[in-house]
């Protein structure tokens, strides 16, 4: 089967087994692939044996540890997008579930029809989500990149006694001949600058 006809992949987790049942059931007949848990520690330890859901449906108020407690991990240790479910419209954890990260609150009883448009914009805010970490990943690498060359450019000038000009043409020449990019070539200098006024042990 291949990447575009994988069907997403959702983990549902709540203690109340028939909520888990029906959800479950009828998620699967609209064409998902649902795994479930009924507490926070089994979908961890679902976690931890390597499952990587598409999105995670917790159920905030479980007995022993909250779906809040979850949804901490799913943040910051496993990276996957989450929608919080209650059974109660409580203001409180509305707002902490959404300093968590959480896209979206559903609140039960629900028709498992209603639940899909929530699944699917979900879905679409954690690919915008990724996108915008990814482009701002790749504009900080272009931003350090820029900034050692800055840096190099300048000890250079002070070496050689140039001008800002004739001290970045030096550079990229240098860069040229070892078939190198100026970058890796501008962090190579720096190094070597900061290890000569390291002080010594």
């Amino acid at each position: 089967m291949n990447a575009a006809t994988t069907p997403t992949h959702l983990l549902l987790v709540d203690d109340d087994r028939l909520i888990l049942a029906t959800l479950s059931s009828g998620l699967q007949d609209m064409g998902y692939q649902v795994s479930t848990a009924e507490s926070v520690d089994d979908a961890e330890a679902l976690l931890t044996s390597g499952l990587r859901p598409d999105l995670a449906i917790v159920d905030v108020r479980m007995p022993g540890r909250d779906g809040l407690a979850l949804a901490e991990r799913l943040r910051n240790l496993d990276h996957i997008p989450f929608l919080m479910l209650s059974a109660f419209s409580d203001d409180h954890n509305v707002e902490r579930a959404s300093g968590l990260g959480a896209l979206g609150y559903l609140v039960k009883p629900m028709d498992v029809v209603q639940i899909r448009p929530a699944i699917e914009a979900a879905l679409q805010r954690a690919q915008e989500i990724a996108h915008l970490h990814q482009s701002r990943a790749q504009l900080q690498a272009a931003l350090d990149g820029d900034r050692s060359i800055n840096v190099a450019t300048g000890i250079t000038m002070v070496q050689y006694r140039l001008p800002r000009a004739a001290a970045f043409e030096m550079l990229r020449a240098a860069a040229r001949t070892q078939r190198r990019k100026l970058t890796d070539l501008a962090k190579e200098v720096v190094e070597q600058c900061d290890c000569l006024h390291a002080p010594s042990k």
